[in-house]
């Protein structure tokens, strides 16, 4: 007699065990998308650098002018019907990238690293070589769109960034001062606020959250926001900080003080007693000293370099900027769209 072949039913995993499986399994496969698609940018890039080159020594050996890149365009086209990119605009920007980029080295460890039309609107808006290759270096760091390099651009980040006036060379160590100078600006820029010029503190403060995903792209990365008007109970009275935030990479809370007016020496002080209030309270152990940074109106350098000299507290203090609305008089003397379409009607 004939014994029957035992069944034995297969074990299937637990619900979380095989979601970790999954998601350990899906995180390989984006990071091996990531990296290829990295690859082949850099190929693309370099490829569109190696066109360009030829045909700016062609042109420069031979004195051909423009119009051989419309028949380069027509016949590439001919030749590679599936690939895109080899329109007669742009071959002219690979030519122009070769032009902006003689030396190749700089081409495979900056440039290439950031997307073609990120290059492209690179040399449409930045005329000065070193500013370009500061802003592709700070792409690459950031990780930035095309559209985040576009307002970095437009918003003068190269002539902002790490301009404001601190003590951090003499409060920090030198590692964390350095990062620190770096990551503050002077003037920020909150033209996505539209306020009146008598706008108080609040009025601000209560905007820039309202816009906090813009007011967290002029901050820049690694700042978490923590609160508005954080509330500290200092000796049994209440005390309140306009903005507090912890950066990620400085590893410390930051304080931020907004003034609706010019910038005052006693300001320095309060910051003083709220940077030793959080270091106190708030600051974990293995947490960096936290940093202040004081934004205002105006200010006058002298200042500000007199109510920092003595100061132990690491802090900042920059301008900020905002678009100003009109008063609400003159807005009634100024002519409507529907005005100035029939007068322009009427013209015709």
């Amino acid at each position: 007699m004939k014994k029957r072949a035992k069944v034995v039913e297969e074990q299937m995993p637990d619900r979380q065990s095989y979601a970790r499986l999954l998601a350990v399994i899906k995180a390989r496969i984006q990071s091996a998308q990531v990296r290829a698609a990295v690859a082949v940018n850099q190929e693309f890039v370099l490829l569109y650098w190696g066109i360009g080159k030829e045909i700016l020594a062609r042109q420069e050996a031979e004195g051909w002018g423009t119009k051989v890149i419309e028949r380069l365009a027509m016949d590439l086209g001919a030749s590679f019907p599936q690939m895109k990119g080899l329109s007669p605009r742009n071959l002219k920007y690979m030519r122009a990238f070769a032009e902006a980029w003689p030396e190749e080295a700089i081409v495979q460890q900056a440039v290439a690293q950031i997307p073609w039309g990120h290059n492209v609107r690179l040399l449409d808006l930045v005329k000065d070589r070193d500013e370009r290759l500061w802003y592709a270096r700070a792409a690459i760091e950031h990780g930035w769109s095309r559209n985040v390099l576009v307002i970095q651009i437009e918003a003068g980040l190269y002539r902002r960034q790490g301009k404001a006036i601190t003590n951090f060379t003499k409060a920090l160590p030198a590692p964390q001062s350095d990062l620190a100078q770096q990551l503050l600006k002077d003037p920020y820029n909150f033209d996505f606020l539209t306020l009146s010029e008598e706008a108080d503190e609040r009025e601000i403060e209560a905007g820039l959250v309202e816009h906090i995903q813009k007011f967290l792209l002029e901050l820049g990365t690694g700042f978490a926001f923590v609160g508005r008007q954080y509330p500290l109970e200092i000796a049994g009275e209440d005390y309140r900080l306009d903005l507090l935030f912890y950066h990620i990479k400085l590893r410390c809370f930051v304080i931020i003080d907004l003034k609706a007016g010019p910038f005052k020496p006693e300001y320095a002080g309060k910051m003083n007693f709220y940077l030793a209030a959080v270091d106190d309270m708030l600051k974990h152990p293995s947490d960096n000293a936290s940093i202040g940074l004081i934004l205002c109106k105006s200010k006058k350098e002298l200042v500000v370099e007199y109510s920092l000299r003595n100061t132990a507290a690491p802090m900042g203090i920059a301008a900020f900027r905002h678009l100003e609305q009109l008063p609400a008089d003159l807005k009634g003397s100024l002519p409507s769209i529907e005005q100035i379409e029939a007068e322009l009607g009427g013209s015709k």
